[in-house]
């Protein structure tokens, strides 16, 4: 067979169709583009390729023999006939222990676990203010003669009203500034760790350091922009503006490519979870020497079927 890579047809068709609906929901929320703001044209093509290559890569990821086993193996696991119950009522608890609070990094490391969290909610907080602007989702619109007043308009429904000089209308307006502070914070405590612990260095790649390259570069730009506004008088905040679309753009294209992929393929451990469990709950493989049981047989059963095929 040739060693020539091929583009994957099903998995591009996806990607494609991803996209199509991404557009639909820009052109469909924003009234019609009538409230998209040309200069995030940009930053919408970067999402629109950003989603493509996620879809795509995921899909070929979802079909490699080992994630492939374990996909089916998790879904058997949480469809099985009297365990549905206890699988559903268990599902909170498994997104937020190994999603939202990650509580198995804190067993590791509670400074790493700690840097995660702040990256984590710092980088959810940036997308759920962002790709509502950029798909015209989101837009505020001044209230009455008062300069002050706006309203924050979701599609065509208007939703609460502040004050721009109030604390909420601060809050409001600087939400990306948070969001950046959160992910520096989350970067300097990595950069530490990766520079002083033994381990880290020991196991260091050349790319392990072009995520938070790319999360430092996107947080300062992004300061740098409220910073010009507010006390530089606006001065570079054309040049600064331009810096900071390009590291965002090229953020969202890196993401299917680099180790910020693991974001999207993080949610499959949960079905992990589950075929763990049901492993622990069967038979298990016992040492032939020592007579101990080491792993269950539904894992070594898949494991002995799996290894012919990814060529060992």
């Amino acid at each position: 067979m040739s060693q020539l890579a091929t583009v994957d047809r099903r998995a591009a068709t996806w990607g494609v169709l991803a996209v199509l609906v991404a557009l639909a929901i820009a052109v469909l929320g924003s009234g019609n583009l009538r409230w998209f703001d040309a200069a995030l044209v940009g930053y919408l093509f970067g999402t629109l390729f950003a989603i493509f290559a996620v879809v795509y890569r995921y899909l070929i990821w979802l079909r490699r023999p080992p994630t492939a086993r374990l996909n089916r193996r998790g879904w058997e696991a949480f469809r099985r006939r009297g365990r549905r119950g206890r699988n559903v009522v268990a599902l909170p608890g498994l997104v937020v222990g190994n999603l939202l609070v990650q509580s198995f990094i804190r067993g590791r490391s509670r400074s790493r676990w700690l840097a995660h969290q702040l990256v984590f909610w710092g980088c959810i907080l940036a997308a759920l203010v962002t790709f509502p602007l950029v798909f015209g989702l989101l837009h505020f619109e001044s209230v009455g003669q008062n300069g002050r007043e706006y309203r924050a308009v979701v599609g065509e429904a208007g939703t609460f009203s502040f004050d721009s000089r109030s604390v909420l209308g601060w809050v409001t307006f600087h939400l990306l500034d948070i969001s950046a502070v959160l992910v520096l914070a989350g970067v300097f405590i990595f950069l530490a760790r990766r520079l002083r612990d033994p381990g880290a260095l020991a196991t260091e790649r050349s790319n392990d350091f072009l995520a938070l390259a790319g999360l430092f570069a996107v947080s300062v730009t992004g300061l740098a922009l409220t910073a010009s506004n507010l006390w530089m008088e606006g001065r570079f905040y054309v040049f600064l503006n331009t810096v900071h679309a390009l590291t965002v753009i090229l953020g969202l294209m890196y993401i299917p490519f680099g180790k910020l992929f693991h974001i999207f393929q993080r949610p499959a451990n949960i079905g992990v979870a589950y075929y763990k469990r049901e492993g622990a709950e069967g038979a298990q493989q016992v040492c032939v020497r020592c007579g101990q049981a080491f792993a269950s047989q539904l894992q070594m059963t898949d494991l002995k079927e799996v290894l012919p095929q990814v060529g060992f």
